[in-house]
């Protein structure tokens, strides 16, 4: 069984699974796991001639792929264009015309096994802090307006998704947090009108096109829970621990329906020992191991992620997630 099939067979439910599968939202630290070398990014890729482009995509592609293939990871996210970092740290984004040729030279170099994911869109987040207040009042103000925002969101997300497969990824995901620590930011007669029809619209058309949909939130999402494992998506990402989710809790409710993927403590990753981190992912795996669980960071791993730490949660898989 590869890596491949492991990991397509959890976001399914279907097929035999013999390992956790490895896969992180967003992996910022590449430059830690090769010597040497480094992702040309942001600004630096920006200021490149069309032929100095060309040769960073493809040295891109070959670091992304050596690090997967070092770490055993079952998929990787094409670096995209929305993350932001501090100053004097690489920028994990690439502009629009760059993005897709890096798609389409990670699609020509990865070996089979490794599954490319891609971000879409498609489904509306809850507010930014520039926003909130006035978003917030016109969910009650000006619904027509949040539903306009909710349509062109879910629209631009299924065609980017028909990009993204045509290119060559086999999964696609919408980054759309609808929740902070303290539970769902919105109501329930709110979800309904503003969310979930998008959510399973969305997830329906990943599906014609072939691919496989994940949603991204963080925030305690166990109210909706049930609601979100009968969407129709194959797997929703971050499970998080920081507004006090737990993976056994949250596949309690879901039961099956979806795959989980994540709840590996990203702060932790950042800032904690090797033994913490291990101690933490052994546990994840001791008590959800055998169900249809993706084994990741609770949110993207930031460029400062020691590598040692890391490395941690991968001594865990292979004492604790084989299943064969």
């Amino acid at each position: 069984m590869s890596k491949r099939d492991d990991f397509l067979n959890t976001l399914s439910g279907h097929g035999p699974v013999d390992s956790v599968p490895v896969w992180e939202l967003e992996f910022h630290p590449f430059d830690r796991f090769v010597s040497g070398r480094k992702m040309i990014l942001g600004a630096e890729f920006m200021a490149l001639s069309a032929d100095g482009r060309e040769r960073a995509l493809h040295s891109n592609a070959e670091i992304i792929i050596s690090v997967a293939t070092e770490l055993d990871m079952a998929a990787v996210t094409v670096p995209s264009r929305y993350w932001e970092v501090a100053p004097g740290h690489p920028a994990y984004w690439i502009i629009q015309d760059g993005y897709s040729d890096q798609v389409k030279v990670l699609s020509r170099l990865k070996p089979k096994d490794l599954v490319l994911v891609g971000n879409s869109g498609g489904v509306m987040s809850m507010p930014g802090a520039a926003s909130y207040l006035d978003f917030s009042y016109k969910l009650f103000d000006a619904p027509d307006e949040i539903d306009a925002l909710a349509k062109s969101t879910y629209v631009s997300g299924v065609d980017r998704a028909k990009m993204l497969v045509d290119l060559g990824c086999e999964v696609v995901f919408t980054a759309s947090d609808i929740a902070d620590n303290h539970g769902p930011f919105f109501k329930p007669k709110q979800m309904e009108r503003f969310i979930l029809p998008y959510l399973r619209d969305w997830a329906a058309e990943v599906h014609k096109l072939g691919a496989k949909a994940i949603l991204h939130s963080d925030g305690n999402l166990t109210r909706y829970l049930d609601v979100i494992a009968d969407s129709g998506i194959n797997a929703l990402q971050a499970i998080d621990p920081v507004a006090g989710m737990t993976m056994r809790g949250a596949m309690d409710i879901v039961k099956g329906r979806i795959a989980l993927a994540g709840n590996v403590d990203c702060g932790l990753l950042l800032t904690g020992t090797p033994d913490a981190i291990q101690s933490q992912t052994e546990t994840l795996l001791k008590t959800c191991g055998r169900e249809r669980l993706v084994l990741g960071g609770s949110n993207a791993l930031q460029y400062d992620v020691p590598a040692a730490n890391y490395r941690a949660l991968h001594r865990a898989r292979e004492s604790y997630g084989q299943l064969s």
